[in-house]
C-alpha cells in the first residue's frame, strides 16, 4: 500500500513555471512506475508523464520540452517541473503509482492515486 500526497501548483500566468511535488508514504524507487495525470475542466483525465523503474521517462506530446518528471529516491518524492505553462494546462494534477510491470500513462494501470493539486494558468 502506498499513500501519495501532492503539493505545489496554484495560480500561474501563461509562460510561467511551477513545480508539483508528490510525497510517497514509502519508497517507490525500483518498485513502481510513477506518473502524473491531469484532468482539465470538463475533460477526461489524461496521462502527462511517467518515470519507469529504471528512470526512463515519457511525456504526452503537448508537454514535451516544457515539463520534466523526476524523483528523489532518498526522499520518496516525485516531482513535475512545468515550464512555459499554457492556459490549457489548467486542471487538477494527480500523482499515481503502478505496482505492475510496464509503465504506461494509462489510468487503468495505476494502483494508487493522490487526491490531486490544482494548477490554474491564466492568460
Amino acid at each position: 500500500q502506498v499513500q501519495l500526497f501532492e503539493s505545489g501548483g496554484g495560480s500561474v500566468q501563461a509562460g510561467g513555471s511551477t513545480r508539483l511535488i508528490c510525497a510517497a508514504s514509502k519508497s517507490t524507487y525500483g518498485g513502481y512506475c510513477m506518473a502524473w495525470f491531469r484532468q482539465a475542466p470538463g475533460k477526461q483525465r489524461e496521462g502527462v508523464a511517467t518515470i519507469d523503474h529504471d528512470g526512463t521517462t515519457t511525456y504526452v506530446d503537448s508537454v514535451k520540452g516544457r515539463f520534466t518528471i523526476s524523483q528523489d529516491n532518498g526522499q520518496n518524492t516525485l516531482y513535475l517541473q512545468m515550464n512555459d505553462l499554457k492556459p490549457e494546462g489548467t486542471g487538477m494534477y494527480f500523482c499515481a503509482a503502478d505496482a505492475g510491470w510496464g509503465c504506461r500513462p494509462a489510468e487503468g494501470d495505476m494502483d494508487y492515486w493522490g487526491k490531486g493539486a490544482l494548477v490554474i494558468v491564466s492568460s
